[in-house]
């Protein structure tokens, strides 16, 4: 069965960025998140929303 939530780390690898960065993103709602029993989980979606905004601002430049 495929994940459907990443940890922060493997969110950050996913996205080929730093877990600093991704904490940044998070904080600012850039990248949605759920909280389970205090551990932060990143949807898949999540990660793929946030780079379908990114391509359209590239291509609306």
């Amino acid at each position: 069965m495929t994940r459907l939530l990443l940890t922060v780390p493997e969110a950050a690898e996913a996205l080929a960025i730093s877990r600093s960065k991704l904490y940044q993103l998070l904080a600012t709602s850039v990248v949605d998140s759920v909280r389970i029993d205090g551990s932060r989980r990143i949807p898949v979606s999540a990660l793929t929303d946030y780079i379908t905004r990114l391509t359209r601002k590239e291509i609306a430049v």
